[in-house]
């Protein structure tokens, strides 16, 4: 039996797409949020970083004009005794998370399209859901593919997942999961030919295919919301493997509907570590990735390369900005491509010191396993942690155990000796 619902979606008002932050100087106690640069500072205006950079640091206090002659500025920044730093959750969510999603589409996403010039139709045929979105009189087309557990109706909607590249469909299902997938390169290809139903309303523009993807999540999720009544809209995951893992990750960046943020084995310009690239894997680095896939990202990161210490993120700075929203992430420590161990010991806890700060470090978990890359296995072993942000469901699984790698490497992030005391 065919069944068709057709509504339109003017505007995303729930879109985490950062504006730019402007310098506010009130008193009675209101936030003063530092005034963004502008224009960005190019790689040469930020100092070398080894370690992580502090990500309670405003871009403001980051640069090298800050130094005023000091030799140890890089030091001291690294050591979180910059000045300038946030000092409380209300600075972080009102200042410094919208400042880091900018910094990120202008240093390494692109910029995300306005979503509120789009116009997004959705017609369901059983299991099938066609999508349409139309900007600037062009239109893109693609479609998803819905599995519903058993149970799932209007009346008890079920949380859902969507993927990209395939998933363990099984085991979510039982647990009383929808599982959504679409064809990612129908949204824009993976390589530099910018074809696609992204590309087809975007060509031109200095996006990487990271972001072409996320807006691909983001509009599945439209569709579903306007077709797919037997869905919770406020229990979304979204998840990928690889480079499909990169843009699950934007995918939840970029969107505050999305609840839990799956990204597996994802590597550099996804979890893995701009910094301490070669821990493990075959040493993903920046300078490779944007050489044997430089369409994944902007122009901009570009600039950086042979310079990466200089970037003023790394991956741990992308996760915390997702807080307070759920964050799990999969590594295999027989994964000969991507950068585990870095993962695990740098990028994970260096972001969990942010969502501890925040007081949501439940909402952030590391699963380490053995077998290799893209190893199906994942899926199941961040199971337990999914039911636990959908359904409050307990687990005695322990998403802070780091396995065989055993303990952080806190010498990648000194700042987090010095959190600012709330």
């Amino acid at each position: 039996m065919r069944t068709t619902r057709q509504l339109v979606v003017a505007a995303l008002a729930t879109s985490a797409v950062a504006t730019p932050v402007i310098e506010s100087r009130q008193a009675g106690g209101s936030i003063d949020c530092a005034l963004i640069p502008s224009p960005f500072p190019s790689w040469s205006q930020y100092p070398v970083q080894s370690s992580l950079p502090d990500p309670f640091l405003p871009l403001k206090y980051t640069t090298t004009d800050n130094a005023a002659g000091s030799s140890t500025f890089a030091k001291d920044i690294m050591a979180g005794k910059g000045q300038g730093r946030v000092k409380t959750p209300e600075e972080w969510y009102k200042c410094r998370q919208p400042e880091i999603l900018q910094l990120l589409q202008e240093y390494q996403y692109g910029y995300y399209p306005d979503h509120s010039q789009e116009k997004v139709e959705a017609t369901r045929s059983g299991n099938t859901v066609n999508i349409a979105v139309t900007a600037g009189g062009k239109t893109g087309k693609f479609r998803a593919t819905l599995s519903l557990p058993s149970g799932a109706s209007a009346s008890k909607p079920a949380p859902v997942v969507i993927n990209i590249g395939g998933m363990q469909n099984a085991p979510y299902l039982n647990a009383g999961i929808a599982v959504v997938g679409f064809d990612y390169t129908s949204v824009a290809a993976d390589s530099n030919s910018k074809t696609g139903a992204f590309w087809d309303l975007y060509k031109g523009r200095d996006i990487g295919v990271l972001t072409a993807w996320a807006w691909g999540f983001h509009r599945t999720l439209d569709a579903l919301n306007m077709t797919v009544r037997e869905i919770d809209p406020d229990r979304v995951g979204v998840t990928g493997c690889s480079r499909l893992g990169k843009g699950a990750l934007a995918a939840g960046l970029f969107d505050k509907r999305i609840t839990l943020t799956m990204p597996m084995s994802s590597g550099v310009q996804g979890m893995g570590p701009y910094r301490y690239h070669g821990l493990s894997g075959q040493d993903e680095t920046l300078e490779n990735s944007k050489q044997g896939a430089g369409w994944w990202s902007n122009s901009k990161l570009g600039t950086f390369v042979n310079h990466h210490e200089n970037l003023p993120f790394d991956a741990h700075t992308i996760a915390a900005a997702i807080a307070p929203r759920a964050l799990v992430i999969d590594q295999g420590t027989g994964d000969q491509f991507t950068d585990s161990k870095g993962t695990a010991i740098v990028a994970y806890p260096g972001a969990k010191v942010v969502y501890d700060w925040l007081g949501v470090g439940d909402k952030i978990g590391m699963s380490v396993r053995s077998g290799g890359h893209c190893d199906m296995s994942g899926f199941s072993s961040i199971l337990p942690f999914v039911q636990k942000v959908f359904f409050g469901t307990a687990t005695t699984k322990n998403y802070n155990d780091l396995g065989t790698y055993k303990s952080p490497m806190t010498t990648a992030f000194p700042w987090a000796t010095a959190v600012p005391k709330l």
